[in-house]
């Protein structure tokens, strides 16, 4: 699974992100900030839809899905609220959509990247001598940025080439 999605021209980033710190253009920079951020929202609105309705069946006797979450926390709903966007307009500049491991607890970190596979295997409610499968569509990061990531990379284009023609 890829673990984030990082929209990286880093050339033009680059050289822009120079340009606007010899300009002394904060205002700018800030637009171009939000800008980005706004540019990466709708993909990781998909990814956070999509695990939320991700289907994960059972490998067992019954064909119920799912139920009241033993621990208190909503499964699907705890992964969807760790993915993530950071933008960074420094030295290194662009955007990334990731899946946080710190908004996750102990025992979930590795799970995105299992459910990406299309299988997860865990201990029945904590038993470590009894073990279940679960299946989930593969793919569901993978495909969704494949989707998304043209978007994103055109709107980038496109607030590149505004903040470009108010530099000169």
């Amino acid at each position: 699974m890829v673990r984030d999605v990082r929209i990286l021209n880093t050339g033009s980033l680059l050289e822009l992100s120079r340009a606007l710190r010899a300009a002394g253009g904060e205002n700018i920079r800030q637009s171009m900030h939000r800008r980005i951020r706004r540019a990466a929202e709708p993909l990781r609105d998909d990814l956070q839809a999509k695990m939320r309705g991700l289907d994960i069946r059972s490998q067992g006797r019954r064909t119920r899905r799912g139920g009241a979450s033993p621990n208190g926390r909503p499964f699907r709903e705890t992964l969807a609220g760790a993915i993530r966007i950071s933008v960074r307009t420094g030295s290194n500049p662009g955007a990334t959509v990731w899946v946080d491991p710190s908004r996750l607890p102990p025992d979930m970190k590795n799970v995105p990247g299992e459910l990406n596979k299309g299988r997860l295997r865990h201990p029945v409610f904590g038993n470590r001598s009894r073990w279940v499968n679960q299946y989930a569509t593969p793919s569901w990061w993978d495909g969704t940025v494949r989707q998304g990531t043209p978007r994103m990379e055109r709107e980038v284009a496109r607030i590149l080439d505004d903040i470009r023609r108010r530099l000169e």
